[in-house]
């Protein structure tokens, strides 16, 4: 009877060091996380930055519809999204895109671009039920853009200036072009170094 008591008392022991050792841990995580700044959309090197008027085209959708990138637009910004069918990011994001359009549409069009083969496009938006999207097939837009990778994301505000752009595979990324518009600098990298 007094091994039984005695190792009752040892394991509620244990079980106390390993509740404040798992409450330890946890602080420590949230130390960390304190001090990871956001990553943000990753800001290549290209022909236009943030803060340049963005270049004003007129362009066609696959569905034959006239659309104008950048340019001044009645209070709303664009957000043009660089994608190709065989690129297994673009399309592991494409969630990620249609929860922006429906959540931030009181302020925000999205198209998508890219450039190459109409059917193979055609095929792919049925594929992967881009309908609602306007999607343009345009070099010239990824061109003069400077695109090198994708995806590629461009916001465009609604005085015609590139507010940000850069990579973007997550939501973080995505959510940081925003965030970087609303607080009137190009990425937030830059905000960070200004802080």
């Amino acid at each position: 009877m007094t091994y039984l008591i005695a190792s009752q008392i040892l394991l509620w022991i244990a079980v106390l060091a390993l509740g404040a050792l798992a409450i330890a841990l946890a602080r420590q995580v949230g130390v960390l996380h304190e001090r990871i700044a956001p990553a943000g959309a990753l800001t290549l090197p290209s022909a236009v930055k943030a803060g340049d008027m963005a270049p004003d085209l007129m362009v066609t959708t696959l569905t034959g519809q006239q659309m104008q990138v950048g340019g001044v637009r009645q209070g709303r910004s664009q957000l043009v999204f660089f994608l190709a069918p065989d690129c297994p990011l673009c399309k592991s994001f494409l969630p990620v895109l249609r929860s922006a359009a429906s959540s931030e549409k009181g302020w925000l069009d999205i198209a998508l671009a890219s450039d190459g083969d109409a059917a193979q496009h055609k095929a792919f938006i049925a594929a992967q039920n881009l309908e609602s999207f306007p999607y343009v097939l345009s070099e010239l837009l990824g061109r003069s853009f400077g695109v090198a990778k994708l995806p590629y994301a461009v916001l465009i505000d609604e005085g015609g200036k590139i507010a940000s752009l850069g990579l973007v595979n997550t939501r973080e990324h995505l959510e940081s072009l925003f965030e970087a518009k609303e607080r009137g600098v190009a990425s937030i990298q830059q905000y960070l170094a200004r802080r």
